[in-house]
């Protein structure tokens, strides 16, 4: 019995004692109880972890998409003046995108309903290259946007801001500017009729229910900006490198201006949503932990069980060893093969969350994702590797651990009181 440790014999009779049956039932019952348990704590962890590496990443998309990585505010905005800007920031390293805008909230009117919106003045050629907003055009068109005396007047509405007012392409909407000039009546808001050239869906309720884009020239005008911007909003190939440019944007846009990126602008939002994650990391890990407990139980019972062929065993000239090893490798595949089915299972649910999420729906006839709370329209999930590697090796060294305690115990049984007790 001196074979290498890990043998063939070995592993036979880990497997046979496993799988006992008849008298000793109750060991084969916690054992797949033990599995079921691993793998299904596995499969939250990977599963819970996609979804929220899903949400942050779609959510990242969508905002640094639909907005800027920097801001430039202050300092020369005068047309030629920003002309000059513009380009000095667009030779800035990294900057694959500049461009003066004009933003405010303002009231609009639709044939029966009113809301309020964020009005955004844009070039009509920036506007082209936005591409999260030029390729999301779900009814009409931006041909014709800012384009002639006509093409001034046209705007694109967020799609559920339209459905909410009730307005369709070529209809017409009033913006309400909340600046008001002086008259014999007091101070009114300036108002005017535009017509809808387009209706856009980015995927994230919060800016499909808010945002108005029109040309540039009829947001000043409206806005009483006369030719200044409000800022330049700067776009870049990598968005994690807006803090390391902020010192060479500022003095590609020159004295008195100031640089902000979007790591501070959804500072307080992205670090919320890294705590939860974390916490919820945290949380599932112990419940892995918790259930890899289990195998102690099978294993506890399997050794009062097997006490006479542990017994056997040594007098027939099995180390020590050989004993923790066989109940070592008893516990380990439960471990394994649990560890293994939750790791299936999950991967298998989030790439197919999609699917799933229609059949929930299609059964229940309820919306389990609604886009007015969660702000996108789907169950997003993104899969990390290395994320999925660390859960599986959490999970084996649980595993592998709370295995060594019994086992341990086992090698350590005395032969001759083992069948003394018999």
């Amino acid at each position: 019995m001196n074979a290498r440790p890990f043998g063939g014999w070995e592993r036979a009779i880990a497997i046979r004692y496993l799988l006992t049956k008849r008298s000793h039932g109750g060991v084969a019952l916690i054992s797949a109880i033990s599995f079921t348990a691993i793998a299904l704590a596995v499969a939250a962890l990977i599963i819970t972890m996609s979804i929220m590496n899903g949400f942050r990443s779609e959510l990242s998309a969508k905002i640094l998409g639909f907005n800027g990585h920097a801001y430039v505010v202050g300092g020369a905005m005068s047309p030629a003046d920003r002309a000059v800007v513009t380009r000095r920031i667009r030779a800035v390293a990294g900057v694959t995108q500049a461009m003066g805008l004009v933003e405010s909230q303002a009231l609009v009117q639709g044939p029966t309903a009113a809301a309020g919106a964020v009005v955004r003045g844009i070039d009509p050629a920036d506007l082209r290259s936005t591409a999260i907003i030029a390729d999301n055009i779900k009814a009409g068109s931006i041909k014709g946007f800012g384009d002639g005396e006509d093409g001034g007047d046209i705007v694109l509405v967020g799609q559920k801001l339209a459905e909410s007012l009730g307005l369709a392409v070529g209809d017409p909407i009033s913006i309400i500017s909340p600046t008001g000039g002086a008259t014999a009546f007091g101070t009114l808001p300036p108002s005017k009729s535009y017509t809808i050239g387009g209706i856009f869906s980015v995927g994230m309720s919060e800016y499909d229910q808010t945002f108005i884009y029109m040309p540039l020239n009829q947001a000043q005008l409206l806005f009483g900006r006369d030719q200044a911007v409000d800022f330049i909003e700067v776009k870049l190939d990598d968005p994690d490198k807006a803090p390391g440019l902020k010192r060479a944007l500022a003095a590609a846009a020159g004295p008195g201006a100031m640089v902000t990126d979007w790591t501070e602008r959804n500072r307080a939002y992205f670090g919320a949503l890294e705590v939860e994650r974390n916490v919820m990391r945290m949380i599932f890990m112990f419940i892995v932990a918790l259930a890899a407990l289990n195998i102690i139980s099978g294993l506890v019972m399997l050794v009062k069980n097997k006490g006479r062929d542990i017994a056997i065993l040594r007098t027939m000239g099995a180390s020590r060893g050989a004993i923790l090893r066989i109940f070592f490798m008893s516990g380990a595949t439960i471990g394994v093969t649990g560890t293994l089915a939750g790791l299936a299972f999950g991967l298998a649910f989030c790439l197919n969350i999609e699917a799933i999420q229609r059949f929930v729906e299609w059964v229940t006839g309820v919306q389990v994702f609604n886009s007015d709370v969660y702000f996108l329209s789907h169950v997003p999930a993104r899969v990390d590797w290395t994320e999925v590697a660390g859960v599986s090796l959490w999970a084996l060294g649980a595993s592998f651990l709370f295995t060594l305690l019994p086992a341990w115990r086992a090698s350590r049984l005395d032969p001759v009181e083992a069948l003394r007790n018999e």
